[in-house]
């Protein structure tokens, strides 16, 4: 299986970019792919808080302590490209790890 960091938005509307990260995961699982969404992860009750600036930064940085180790990281568009996400993508660029563009036909 191909390891995949999966990069879709957060901040914003969060109920509705958890909702779409649980179907990116999905897509991901469904092509024979082993996904990680930190964000969707770390961001659980009683994990991190992204709203304070110490642990958002931390859940960021974990997110991407994983890159060495990803296949490709796939950034799954169809909510848009956000700020934070732009930056993952930046980050494995730097890192020689290709990115991938998908959407899924999401609809809210």
């Amino acid at each position: 299986m191909k390891l995949v960091l999966i990069e879709s938005p957060y901040a914003g509307n969060v109920e509705r970019n958890l909702r779409y990260a649980r179907a990116a995961l999905r897509d991901s699982l469904r092509r024979g792919e082993a996904p990680l969404a930190s964000h969707a992860l770390y961001t659980q009750p009683g994990v991190l808080d992204d709203a304070l600036p110490d642990e958002r930064r931390l859940g960021i940085d974990a997110g991407h302590a994983w890159l060495p180790h990803a296949d490709t990281v796939v950034v799954y568009a169809d909510l848009g490209v956000s700020e934070g996400m732009r930056q993952g993508v930046a980050r494995a660029i730097d890192a020689g790890v290709p990115v991938v563009y998908r959407t899924i036909g999401y609809l809210s």
